[in-house]
């Protein structure tokens, strides 16, 4: 199924990653949102638990390992586009993650790749549904002592 005026929503997997008191976010490669500080993520795949789909995206985007925590919230991105058309429609299951090993290098649909205080992401120009599942995010891994928060 193509992804710009699909025929029905796709399921797509957002990671809030903390390592400390920094969150990794992406500059988009791809429509949509491009050239915008975002979550790593992308499509969960056929076969592909969320949290497995979770690693993978994060593994493909920024080369490091992960280890996932909990879901965060679920999210509509609908995109509308011409004609009254639905242009881009995911569901994105948002996932709370703890980074494991490696340094984040840019790939797949990632431009840059960069560890963010949470603070401030707001002024990056972002989503606003962005910033605001990395402040919930934040606050569950504040009230997990687990979680290294």
């Amino acid at each position: 199924m193509t992804r710009e005026y699909p025929a029905r929503p796709m399921i797509g997997v957002g990671v809030v990653v903390f390592r400390g008191d920094r969150v990794l976010l992406i500059k988009r490669g791809k429509p949509p949102r491009i050239g915008q500080w975002s979550l790593p993520g992308g499509l969960q795949e056929l076969g592909e638990t969320v949290f497995e789909a979770a690693r993978r995206e994060v593994r493909e985007e920024c080369a490091i390992e992960i280890d996932t925590r909990a879901v965060i919230d679920i999210v509509d991105a609908i995109t509308p586009g011409e004609a009254g058309r639905i242009r881009f429609h995911y569901t994105l299951v948002e996932v709370l993650a703890e980074w494991k090993s490696g340094e984040p290098v840019a790939g797949d649909d990632a431009m840059d790749v960069a560890w963010f205080d949470p603070a401030t992401v707001g002024e990056l120009g972002m989503w606003a549904e962005t910033a605001r599942i990395i402040h919930r995010g934040r606050l569950m891994r504040a009230a997990d002592p687990a979680s290294g928060g």
